[in-house]
Order: structure tokens, then sequence, then C-alpha cells
């Protein structure tokens, strides 16, 4: 017997309720419904993927990502090593870091002793 994992996904209204319809007409779950089509999809040999275009420039920021990976593969790995870490150093500096504030509350004072008696021996 095959274990069976529980997933969450998002689809659209209609393709929702065209799985919904499916189903209904089956005598079928939705999850039969959501696996049988997903079995058939990767026995195909060519998988047709339809996937909406977004309004946000998603070609356009592909496209620059991919100029972008192409552009750094071609350097050696030494390079790619040290424009990486100088954009580490530059991230770090980026963050603004004032003075840290903590608060720690105890139940008790025995609370607080054992948690300073470790805060002074470093455990």
């Amino acid at each position: 017997m095959s274990t069976l994992t529980r997933i969450t996904i998002t689809l659209p209204k209609d393709l929702l309720a065209a799985a919904d319809a499916r189903a209904r007409r089956l005598d079928r779950s939705r999850s039969w419904v959501l696996a049988e089509a997903l079995r058939v999809l990767l026995t195909e040999r060519t998988p047709v993927v339809r996937e909406p275009v977004t309004a946000y420039a998603a070609r356009e920021v592909e496209d620059a990502r991919r100029r972008h990976l192409a552009s750094d593969l071609r350097l050696v790995p030494g390079e790619r090593l040290r424009r990486a870490e100088e954009l580490g150093r530059l991230a770090r500096s980026a963050q603004q870091r004032g003075p840290r504030h903590q608060v720690v509350a105890f139940d008790s004072y025995e609370d607080y002793y054992e948690w300073r008696k470790t805060r002074l021996i470093g455990g």
C-alpha cells in the first residue's frame, strides 16, 4: 500500500470548479481526480504546462536573471567568490544596527538567579 502525503496547492477558481465537476461525474474525490491528472501528465513524453502570464513583468525579470547568470558563469571561480564576499559585506553594512535592547522576565527570583549564574559562567 502506498503512503499518502498531504500537500497544499493554489489553483485558479475555474480549474478547481472543473476538477470538482469531473470528480462528481466520476463519483471520485477531488484528490483522486488531481492525482490522476498528474499521473497522466507525468507519463507524457513532452508535458505541456500553461502558466498564466502575470502583469508584473515576469518575462523581463526572467530574461534579466538569465543574462546575469550567464555573465556570472563567464567569470573564473575566484572572481565569483570575491564578488559574493563583496556583496555580503555590502549587505551587512547596509543593515543599520543600533543598540539592542532585550527584555527578560522571570517568574521568581530563583529563576533569575539561575539565568544570571548561567550567563556569568558562560553556559
